[in-house]
């Protein structure tokens, strides 16, 4: 006798057990389906995405079907957000809210699907001219998001003020608690000292995505030239300094090379870096709601290559 899977999308308490809830899409699958058919969609042809935060089902070749735990309301929020206030301000493409709508608590978003292939999949293999005029388009696009008025992505908590004071009390602790090398961590204190002078925390702030990371986005070949084709994942989401959103394709993908930190940051509209800026990337860095160096600094060998955090941000961004 087979089991037949409930209509109704149970409550969860934390994070953990949802994840384990999620991983067996027969849990969940018929009732997304049941969301699409409810909205006179095609549900015959589903694809479960297996990676990612939430509950996300492609319908056919055109839509993508996500669903929020109430426990991570705050991303339907951001996602939902983010959508509206940039659909028509960007050259690039980003998924459009096709319907919204909340299932036993749980919101869930109908969106576009975009075209291209995963940045992920093609960028190891870019030669290196290509990988510089994709990190350019990317400073461009990063600029272009900020440029757009926050509307309500203004009342996105935590505040930038707030969120960069509660980073820097946990600094030490969570880089100590990662293995970061001693040689690094003795150059904390001084850097967290710099930090509260060097990120404005009442600056006018703008849209940070926060993830500008090969996962993120879409690639498309025209006339053997990579470009960027399509931004998604808008669910962590800020409001804060313009800097932090250097930081994914600073440590993911210019790996410390002069051309591709240079292109990154001339699309972006910033000059040559001085020691100020330098200073500051890096303590972003280490400040970043995701930072964790030993495994995002995609440089051969930086370890041994520096011997303290001055040395270190001269790796990651010369010039």
């Amino acid at each position: 006798m087979t089991n037949v899977p409930t209509q109704q999308l149970p409550p969860f308490a934390d994070a953990e057990s949802f994840r384990a809830w999620r991983s067996a899409s027969s849990q969940w699958l018929p009732i997304a389906l049941d969301i699409a058919r409810s909205h006179g969609l095609d549900a015959s042809s589903p694809h479960v995405f297996s990676t990612g935060t939430n509950l996300v089902v492609g319908l056919g070749e055109k839509l993508i079907l996500k669903i929020f735990p109430p426990l991570l309301r705050a991303q339907f929020v951001s996602e939902r957000g983010s959508l509206t206030q940039l659909a028509g301000r960007l050259h690039l493409p980003i998924p459009e809210i096709v319907a919204e709508g909340e299932r036993d608590g749980w919101p869930y978003l109908i969106i576009t699907r975009l075209a291209g292939t995963l940045g992920s999949e093609v960028w190891p293999s870019l030669p290196e001219a290509q990988k510089e005029r994709v990190l350019r388009q990317i400073g461009e696009t990063i600029a272009a998001v900020q440029r757009a008025p926050l509307g309500p992505l203004a009342q996105i908590q935590p505040r930038w003020d707030d969120f960069m004071r509660a980073q820097m009390q946990g600094c030490k602790a969570r880089h100590t608690r990662l293995g970061l090398a001693p040689k690094f961590l003795a150059g904390l204190d001084d850097l967290l000292r710099d930090a509260a002078e060097l990120i404005p925390m009442d600056a006018p702030p703008v849209i940070l995505i926060g993830e500008y990371i090969p996962e993120n986005f879409l690639l498309a070949c025209h006339d053997d030239q990579w470009s960027l084709a399509g931004l998604f994942d808008f669910g962590d989401v800020l409001a804060g300094w313009r800097d932090y959103d250097l930081l994914g394709p600073g440590a993911f993908m210019a790996a410390g090379r002069p051309g591709r930190v240079r292109n990154l940051l001339e699309g972006f509209g910033y000059a040559k870096p001085d020691h100020a800026l330098k200073r500051r990337l890096m303590a972003l860095m280490l400040l970043h709601r995701a930072s964790d160096l030993n495994s995002h600094i995609c440089i051969e060998g930086w370890q041994e290559r520096a011997d303290d955090l001055v040395e270190l941000q001269e790796l990651i961004w010369p010039g």
